[in-house]
């Protein structure tokens, strides 16, 4: 059992079983999955930047990743419908909650002039999206083996049912949230 999976289960239910009076440890929300995802216009026009993407992301997740493809075209964006844009990983279990120790932990103090995360990026459903800029904050890559500078998507995403339980629930995990 991970570091984070016995807070959850000895720390964070506890208190939020209290705040929000509920009746069963099952009605407490929970992490369900963490999409990584790094999209890669340029790829559509070059494999070689879709394979560092892939490398990348498979270092700094230990999962392989997959391909994402366009779903329409886009004539602004030179995109064709079926054109590769993108990888990405669902981590669940102890790989997501490996993941998420290692984001809060090493990867979000890491940011140059980070003030914390702003805790206005959830979509009312519980959901929390937060953009890195480079994918240099992981201790996992390595500058001289980077093709191009990317950022990349990271979505938290929770069983809960409003915003407010999901701030709860990613605040007891220790999420830098801005006050």
């Amino acid at each position: 059992m991970t570091e984070f999976k016995k807070l959850y289960d000895e720390k964070i239910v506890p208190d939020m079983m209290k705040e929000f009076k509920y009746t069963s440890k099952m009605q407490v929300p929970r992490l369900e999955k963490i999409v990584v995802n790094i999209g890669v216009g340029d790829g559509a026009h070059d494999d070689k930047y879709i394979e560092a993407a892939q490398r990348e992301l498979e270092l700094i997740t230990g999962q392989h990743p997959v391909i994402t493809k366009a779903r329409k075209s886009i004539a602004g964006f030179k995109i064709r419908e079926g054109n590769t844009i993108g990888t990405k990983v669902t981590l669940r279990g102890d790989n997501m909650y490996i993941f998420l120790e290692k984001l809060v932990k090493i990867v979000l103090p890491a940011v140059r002039d980070f003030r914390g995360i702003s805790p206005k990026s959830f979509d009312g459903k519980g959901n929390y999206t937060l953009g890195l800029k480079d994918q240099l904050v992981f201790p996992e890559v390595v500058y001289d083996d980077v093709v191009k500078v990317r950022g990349m998507d990271i979505v938290l995403v929770t069983t809960s049912e409003t915003n407010e339980e999901a701030l709860k629930l990613l605040s007891g995990f220790g999420m830098p949230f801005r006050k």
